[in-house]
């Protein structure tokens, strides 16, 4: 099932996207409330895609965490920055949910970095409140994916030795374009393209740490809430941004992300 935020004649609403009742094109099926904490009634009314304007699906409710080094390949490409060192557990750090943006939102180049580089992502969405769980329990919290872009000021990540200014800035983390409840991402595909050009391609098999530990793991140091997001780490080919660029993210399964530079 894939759940959608957007905005429609100046309000907005949460929905699911269902093949239209014409059987040509897709609608979305508008919902009395957000899914994640109210389920999912319906009003009624069914809305053409085309005619809605999709939203960060979420809007975290106090977090976004993430993870670092996660493909055997990013951290071979970084090691001269960021230190070649393969982590023994999930490297993990947050941004502000004040750094979401939506899909077709415009990411916004601070004026004191020079250096803006992309990294696309796969998303989990929390659906339940989650602290110290096991392993083996950990995606029983998860309500739903989605694709992300862990956007980087990398000069500045380098000059401060750590991670929270150079990946916290406002626009610096596009989510969407849908919450896909159900996809079977064993193998799935996920790729970065900047203006048409593919700069990174991988598989999520390839994820040093499954995506059942990173929750476990993030759990034991935070409470999860509803509506939080966790990043699960980007592959090899990470690169700038300039203005004018137009970047997608794009996980087989859930979806494309469009963001524009500026």
């Amino acid at each position: 099932m894939k759940v959608a935020r957007f905005q429609y004649e100046g309000e907005i609403s949460y929905g699911v996207l269902d093949r239209a009742e014409s059987g040509e094109g897709v609608e979305v099926v508008e919902l009395v409330s957000d899914p994640i904490v109210a389920g999912y009634d319906t009003t009624g009314r069914r809305i053409p895609l085309e005619k809605v304007r999709l939203l960060a699906p979420v809007i975290p409710r106090s977090k976004v965490v993430c993870v670092g080094k996660n493909y055997l390949d990013h951290v071979e490409e970084m090691k001269s920055e960021t230190g070649g060192e393969v982590p023994e557990e999930p490297l993990l750090f947050l941004k502000p949910n004040t750094s979401v943006i939506g899909p077709d939102d415009a990411i916004v180049r601070p004026a004191i970095s020079d250096r803006v580089e992309f990294e696309g992502e796969l998303a989990m969405v929390i659906g339940a409140v989650a602290k110290d769980v096991p392993e083996e329990d950990a995606l029983k919290y998860v309500f739903g994916f989605t694709c992300a872009n862990d956007v980087t000021a990398r000069d500045l990540q380098i000059a401060d030795g750590q991670w929270t200014r150079g990946k916290g800035f406002d626009t610096f983390c596009p989510l969407g374009p849908v919450i896909e409840t159900d996809p079977d991402l064993a193998d799935a595909r996920i790729t970065t393209s900047v203006n048409g050009e593919v700069k990174q391609d991988a598989r999520l098999s390839q994820l040093i740490f499954p995506l059942s530990r990173i929750v476990a793991h993030a759990s034991q140091a935070f409470t999860l809430l509803p509506g939080d997001v966790i990043l699960t780490g980007t592959p090899a080919g990470v690169g700038r941004l300039e203005a004018g660029d137009t970047v997608e993210v794009a996980v087989e399964g859930i979806g494309i992300l469009r963001n524009t530079v500026s």
